[in-house]
């Protein structure tokens, strides 16, 4: 489905693998990672494909995550912002380290990165973005949440984790800062999403006109 789509840049917002509750075993989880990449290393685009940790990735074996990513050709950010350039005209792509696992370093991340140009941010938690509007980044794409899940009509998601608690699913605007938190593709815990589709999201940026 997403090669269909013919998608010139490929973000993945984290949370490769999950992480088991008992008994903890984080390099058993982490190998679930190998085949994960498999998966992904099938999708194209002509700026490839670029990701950042979760806190189910860090909180397993991330060297292990970060290595069958890589490997397969999959560029991890570790704090880092690299630019995306086509036909004289460029973007940055940045990427923090895992929120909650209180790695991520925004301002590393931006050291380097012009604030007069357009600049989109991978940050796994979404509710981080109430920090990163204070910063010269237009957008930031997010996962985290599985839009909830599990969402009642009339009450809704029946469990939010930490940061991802107020920037749930969709489109918002933060101050002058763009968010996109995407539904993601799996579960946790329990394998049932309800009212929750899984989701592929296609951006389209344009110019701005000032």
């Amino acid at each position: 489905m997403v090669n269909d789509l013919r998608p010139d840049l490929i973000a993945l917002a984290g949370d490769f693998v999950s992480l088991s509750l008992v008994p903890y075993n984080g390099e058993k989880d982490a190998a679930v990672a190998e085949p994960c990449s498999e998966l992904l290393r099938q999708m194209q685009a002509p700026h490839g494909l670029w990701a950042v940790l979760g806190n189910h990735d860090v909180s397993t074996a991330p060297r292990l995550v970060i290595g069958a990513l890589q490997t397969r050709g999959i560029r991890v950010l570790l704090n880092q912002s690299v630019a995306i350039e086509q036909n004289g005209a460029r973007f940055w792509l940045a990427g923090v380290n895992d929120v909650l696992s209180r790695s991520s370093d925004l301002s590393a991340t931006l050291d380097g990165v012009p604030s007069d140009e357009a600049t989109i941010l991978l940050a796994h938690e979404p509710d981080y973005a109430d920090y990163t509007s204070r910063h010269p980044v237009d957008l930031q794409l997010s996962g985290h949440t599985h839009g909830g899940q599990v969402r009642l009509p009339l009450i809704g998601p029946l469990y939010l984790p930490e940061m991802g608690r107020k920037y749930i699913l969709g489109l918002y605007e933060v101050g002058l800062l763009t968010l996109y938190t995407n539904a993601g593709l799996g579960t946790l815990r329990v394998p049932v999403r309800f009212n929750c589709p899984p989701e592929i999201t296609l951006l389209t940026l344009t110019r701005s006109a000032a």
